[in-house]
């Protein structure tokens, strides 16, 4: 037979291991909690970025639609363009070209 002070220790310690299991598991979910809540909040950080992301494409997008717009209906730009970008002349221009400095 088991003495009385065996049987009296057995709920003790059922109860203590009980409460280290549960304890176990409480701080497992805890953790995991916390690495899920950062990941989340990353997951936002990023979000965010890829809407400003999209906010200023959008702008830029806009502003080349209104520079093709000008390009399609402002013949004065495109001579422009023409001139500064491709060094273009029109028929009857005088062109006159400077010599390059000297090399030494």
């Amino acid at each position: 037979m088991t003495e009385p002070s065996t049987v009296a220790r057995e709920p003790r310690r059922m109860r203590f291991l009980l409460l280290l299991g549960v304890g176990a598991v409480v701080v497992v979910l805890a953790l995991a909690a916390g690495r899920s809540y950062h990941d989340l909040e990353r997951a936002r950080a990023r979000d965010r970025e890829l809407a400003d992301e999209i906010v200023a494409t959008k702008g830029r997008l806009d502003q080349l639609d209104a520079r093709i717009t000008r390009l399609r209906t402002d013949s004065l730009l495109v001579e422009r363009l023409a001139r500064e970008e491709l060094g273009l002349v029109k028929p009857g221009d005088v062109v006159i070209q400077l010599p390059t400095a000297a090399s030494p």
